[in-house]
């Protein structure tokens, strides 16, 4: 029996219904469920309570798109057809982060054609944009503010990566920040607001010995790169921090709210916790918990009950089949009290927040009518 004292039920349904939140943030580790959650929250959230909803997938992976019956998704909401909104009147959404183009677009939003296409041709904003640490994160912050900013939405579901790269999503600003003031891009800078000769000319000038590790490390060539890179948006840093620090603020407000998913495995509980941890440090409003893919007994016997009645049925020459369903049960009750065990860690660690269990499926969700009966079990308290 739960104490009295206990986290209540997590209600799924009002959070979706509640017009004061605008986004809903699913984070978690990675294969528990989390993006056919984040797609079964959208679509509860348009066809029940009538939103025009956008979830927004960062994970590259096709399952959100199929199980949508879309062919394909990108970095431009496209409309989920088919589903049933005519009573509700709200509509779904979809799209993938794509992290070069969403930083093509801040450039060109930001600079005039001219800087924009000299930017393009760097070879560091290349690779930056397409495979850098970090850049993947910082343009989900941006993706995020352009539609918040937008006001087209009534609801933004988030699929973040696994936890801790979601950890990543959440320090993006800081991170910016830090480089922003670094003392390395104040040196790299120096050149480039004093005009006339070259980045690495004028470093190997000033700095002697400095420049010469430095050329050694990254290579002149690398290094011409990431000065004219450095040169180029000089103009854009600031508004780079403003924006990713704008929508920190926006994930801190009442407006958001963030789900945590996990399945009752010892890595993804801990990871959940973790990431609790971590948003309470930094005054995030963590809605609950939903825990994924449990298993429950259909029958009341514990598993010494169900072991013991197959071994009486057993000795006295018993149905086969029968001894073999109550070993199979046994097995089941066995599994059941470890993930109790297992997602407890949870629970104890953070008694407030409240929880929803999500039994397991029988099979992988790729269709509409099965995110459906996800967002049914996420929502039945």
């Amino acid at each position: 029996m739960p104490s009295e004292d206990a986290a209540p039920p997590l209600d799924v349904d009002q959070i979706l219904a509640d017009d004061g939140v605008r986004i809903v943030v699913c984070c978690g580790a990675g294969g528990v469920g989390k993006t056919t959650t984040a797609a079964a929250l959208a679509l509860r959230a348009a066809e029940r309570h009538g939103r025009r909803t956008v979830v927004l997938t960062i994970d590259p992976a096709r399952r959100l798109a199929q199980s949508l019956g879309l062919t394909e998704l990108d970095n431009t909401p496209r409309q989920v057809k088919g589903i049933d909104v005519e009573a509700s009147g709200g509509e779904l959404h979809a799209m993938m982060l794509d992290m070069k183009r969403t930083f093509d677009d801040v450039v060109l939003q930001h600079t005039d054609p001219a800087k924009a296409a000299e930017i393009f041709a760097n070879p560091f904003y290349q690779a930056m944009s397409s495979t850098f640490a970090g850049t993947q994160e910082y343009m989900a912050m941006e993706k995020l503010g352009q539609l918040h900013a937008r006001g087209e939405w009534d609801l933004i579901v988030v699929d973040t990566p696994p936890s801790r790269s979601a950890l990543d999503f959440l320090d993006a600003p800081a991170r910016l920040s830090r480089f922003l003031d670094g003392r390395m891009l104040r040196l790299l800078l120096a050149p480039a607001r004093t005009g006339g000769r070259s980045m690495f000319n004028l470093v190997t000038a000033s700095f002697g010995m400095f420049s010469k590790v430095v050329q050694k490390v990254l290579g002149a060539q690398l290094l011409t790169d990431l000065s004219g890179f450095v040169a180029a948006l000089d103009s854009m840093f600031g508004g780079f921090r403003q924006r990713a620090e704008q929508t920190y603020r926006i994930l801190q407000a009442r407006e958001t709210a963030f789900l945590l998913v996990a399945a009752p495995e010892p890595d993804a509980v801990r990871e959940a916790a973790y990431f609790a941890g971590r948003l309470r440090e930094e005054q995030m409003p963590l809605a609950g918990l939903v825990l994924n893919r449990v298993h429950r007994p259909a029958a009341a016997l514990s598993a010494a009950e169900s072991l013991a009645a197959a071994e009486r049925l057993a000795a006295a020459g018993g149905h086969e089949g029968t001894v073999e369903v109550l070993r199979a049960h046994a097995a089941l009750a066995q599994q059941a009290v470890r993930e109790e065990q297992v997602a407890a860690r949870f629970t104890e660690a953070f008694p407030a927040v409240p929880a929803v269990s999500v039994a397991a499926q029988p099979a992988d969700v790729h269709d509409v009518d099965g995110l459906r009966t996800i967002g049914e079990a996420i929502s039945r308290s």
